[in-house]
């Protein structure tokens, strides 16, 4: 018998907050007995679980791990754009003149995800 993974962890600061944030982000679900103040939250979206755990710690440094988001409605400029209006901000910009690359951003809590290409804009 092997494992997988049942969500992913993510450490913060609030995590029903954190946990709304990404729910908008990935058009997920916050778990029904999620409520404002609660130690964990969990969001569930196509493609898995995130868990969010409020902890005391502020984050140390550069994330470890990090998500790396491919778009499925919007192009991947589009996407940036409705990212930073929820909130992320730009960390860096890795976009090519010829299309190809990314979009470092940060949600509102300081943790560094990646926007990439559309399905589309890859088979482009």
């Amino acid at each position: 018998m092997t494992s997988l993974v049942r969500h992913l962890t993510i450490d913060c600061s609030d995590a029903y907050r954190l946990a709304s944030f990404w729910a908008e982000v990935l058009d997920g679900t916050l778990a029904e007995d999620d409520l404002p103040g609660d130690p964990e939250a969990t969001v569930t979206a196509a493609g898995g679980a995130l868990l969010f755990v409020t902890v005391p710690d502020a984050e140390a440094g550069k994330n470890r791990v990090h998500l790396d988001l491919q778009p499925q409605d919007l192009d991947r400029d589009d996407e940036v754009e409705r990212l930073l209006a929820l909130g992320a901000s730009l960390v860096a910009d890795h976009r090519r003149a010829d299309g190809t690359g990314w979009v470092t951003l940060a949600d509102i809590e300081g943790n560094e995800f990646c926007v990439e290409r559309s399905a589309a804009e890859r088979a482009g």
